[in-house]
């Protein structure tokens, strides 16, 4: 039996009962909320380990509720929307989504996600985890420090503010600097999916990052485009 606890939030009951149900099979322990106010409850009282969290909410919408769990928690969130829009996926992995899926979703793909999302937060040692470069828990390329023990980036002497998410890609390609890797393979390697996900999602992420850690994020110098590949780190 699965204990991990999955909060869905959905104002609209039929969905929810439909994803409840579908979880509630594969094991998981599911806990319901259908406005943003109780989502935001739930999350303090309940202390889910993945959250599934509609858009389109009562009381509070979905980023502000998203808004408020960063404030406190690095739970996994996988934003649910009927929006087709870019703005709406950029402004939620800004927020700090670890992903979205745009409804209408099938069932198969939103379990390969939340398993995806919640393997993620299984400890990686010993387990193919990228953990360390050279036997160090920190790595500097020119301006930038990564360390990875304190989840922290860094450029002449000012801490970044990432996202999980942007760190841990970070973290991915820097330990495996002039390695390019396609739109695929890092979804697979930092998202964890084997067989679904939007590689825009890999592109929005890889903007968000390079606007924080690059001087000139048109012209960048540490995470830089193989055209026609993919992407890459690299170490001067």
């Amino acid at each position: 039996m699965n204990s991990r606890k999955v909060l869905v939030v959905d104002d609209e009951k039929p969905i929810s009962d439909i994803i409840q149900f579908n979880l509630g099979k594969e094991g998981y322990h599911i806990i319901a909320a259908y406005d943003g106010e109780e989502a935001l409850q739930m999350v303090k009282t309940e202390q889910p380990d993945l959250v599934l969290l509609d858009v389109m909410l009562p009381r509070l919408d979905g980023f502000q509720v998203l808004r408020k769990i960063r404030e406190s928690s690095q739970v996994p969130v996988i934003m649910l929307t009927a929006k087709e829009e870019e703005v709406d996926k950029v402004l939620g992995l800004e927020l700090g989504a670890d992903d979205y899926i745009t409804k209408p979703f099938g069932m198969r793909e939103l379990i390969a996600r939340v398993k995806a999302n919640l393997r993620r937060m299984e400890p990686a040692a010993g387990e193919g985890g990228h953990e360390s470069v050279s036997g160090t828990q920190k790595l500097e390329a020119g301006e930038l420090k990564i360390d990875f023990e304190r989840y922290e980036v860094s450029k002449r002497a000012k801490v970044i503010e990432l996202t999980l998410r942007e760190f841990e890609l970070l973290k991915f390609l820097a330990t495996q600097d002039n390695q390019i890797f396609t739109r695929e393979q890092l979804l697979k390697d930092v998202w964890g999916y084997e067989y679904f996900g939007d590689i825009r999602t890999v592109d929005v992420t890889v903007r968000r990052l390079r606007e924080k850690v690059e001087d000139d994020s048109s012209n960048p110098k540490y995470i830089l485009t193989k055209r026609g590949v993919g992407y890459y780190f690299k170490r001067f």
